[in-house]
């Protein structure tokens, strides 16, 4: 059989419109994949942290207990201050000689990146407070030269400070008389969403854990818009 002018016009017609056909069915739906996988990254909640119950109407979720501290400026800091907050909580002492400096340059950190959110406040309990008088904590903020409106130092009873670490937080906070320092706290940054739920831990130590807190507070915001 021979091949004419006119039977390739007819099979290069044909291609073209198979794959035509083909861009027209294929490309719309990759679009709505990848659109649809935007919508879900950018809708994906975070966990919530903790032991939780049905009461028969609603899923009830564990929340940070009730407290009362003193910041650096002789406030009074309860659950109060944080109403319709966010906030990042960490354990730490001033006299630390191990992961506190460590921890306090990546709190700083996120210090730096919420200044333009109102709605982000920082809390910093001192499991030392015998030694972290507020005299002290309030040198400590000014040497770090930040506001006390956005970022509390707290001290009160020891032993209400390690049973919140340990009940609310799930932290560990407690005296260690084999630690340098004879205390022994974790370098977690714990994220609190403005329920009072914990909605993620972070190692304070590492700077990448530290920037997905950063990115997750931006998330967390996004949740309560």
């Amino acid at each position: 059989m021979k091949y004419t002018k006119g039977m390739k016009s007819f099979w290069v017609s044909r291609w073209k419109l198979e794959v035509g056909g083909w861009r027209q069915c294929f490309l719309p739906t990759v679009c709505c994949m990848l659109l649809f996988a935007s919508c879900t990254t950018k809708n994906e909640k975070l966990p919530i942290f903790g032991a939780r119950e049905w009461n028969g109407k609603d899923t009830l979720y564990h929340t940070i207990a009730p407290f009362q501290f003193v910041d650096q400026d002789s406030v009074v800091i309860n659950k109060a201050t944080f109403d319709d907050k966010i906030y990042v909580a960490d354990f730490f002492f001033t006299s630390c000689r191990t992961i506190c400096p460590i921890m306090k340059t990546q709190m700083l950190r996120v210090y730096e990146a919420t200044q333009e959110m109102p709605d982000v406040l920082l809390l910093s309990h001192s499991i030392d407070p015998d030694y972290d008088t507020v005299a002290l904590l309030h040198d400590f903020a000014n040497r770090l030269g930040v506001e006390s409106k956005r970022w509390h130092f707290v001290t009160g009873v020891k032993d209400s400070i390690f049973k919140i670490a340990q009940t609310s937080y799930f932290a560990t906070a407690m005296e260690d008389k084999t630690e340098p320092d004879g205390r022994i706290h974790s370098g977690a940054f714990l994220l609190i969403d403005k329920q009072g739920r914990i909605r993620g831990k972070y190692d304070g130590t590492k700077e990448e854990d530290v920037n997905r807190l950063i990115a997750d507070i931006k998330k967390l915001r996004g949740e309560h818009d």
